[in-house]
């Protein structure tokens, strides 16, 4: 009897052996499991934030093509306006200007026969007049400096004369070509004889 106790404590030993190594088995596959599926969840969390950052890229792609396609369309159109624009202006005023060519062929057809000198300066006159108000209704208007203080701005010195005095320096002495600006912008400058105190 006193063998069979051992022989008890024996078996008592290897079962509690394997159920502790049984034990551990199944905790160690639990571990692997949790961790197969917490990288299996870290994985899928991943490829789902890749997938939304690639939806959002590709929106932000597109919206931004869209508004590059938008402001070219934008632009070209606004060129065309700019350019249609101009073209009417420039029309206007060459229909202005056709009349005026009109009354100088009506000018320049007078039978000679029959026209006074006067009757043909006065037709010249009216020309101009009329020539002169379609310059000003399109905002041009004449420089004639004469007497001012020199512009360089302005004005085209093309000759010095001899000022007699001191107040003088720099004045304008003769307008050989009146100057014309358009709104504030010279077109022409005047070209004009300048004073000049020695």
């Amino acid at each position: 009897m006193t063998e069979s106790v051992p022989n008890n404590k024996e078996a008592d030993f290897d079962e509690s052996e394997e159920i502790v190594s049984e034990d551990a088995q199944a905790e160690v596959l639990e571990k692997s499991t949790d961790s197969a599926a917490e990288q299996d969840a870290d994985e899928g969390s991943e490829g789902a934030a890749h997938a939304e950052f690639q939806k959002k890229y590709d929106e932000v792609t597109d919206r931004h093509l869209r508004l590059a396609a938008e402001f070219n369309n934008f632009r070209r159109r606004t060129e065309q306006e700019r350019l249609e624009a101009w073209s009417r202006a420039q029309s206007d005023l060459a229909a202005k200007f056709l009349d005026l060519l009109d009354d100088l062929q009506r000018v320049a057809g007078l039978d000679l026969s029959n026209a006074t000198v006067e009757t043909i300066m006065e037709g010249i006159d009216l020309v101009e007049r009329k020539f002169s108000r379609v310059l000003t209704d399109a905002g041009i208007e004449a420089i004639d400096p004469l007497g001012e203080a020199f512009d360089p701005e302005r004005m085209e010195a093309v000759m010095r004369v001899p000022a007699e005095s001191d107040e003088d320096d720099d004045k304008v002495a003769a307008v050989f070509q009146k100057g014309y600006s358009l709104k504030g912008i010279l077109v022409r400058p005047a070209r004009v004889s300048v004073h000049k105190h020695e």
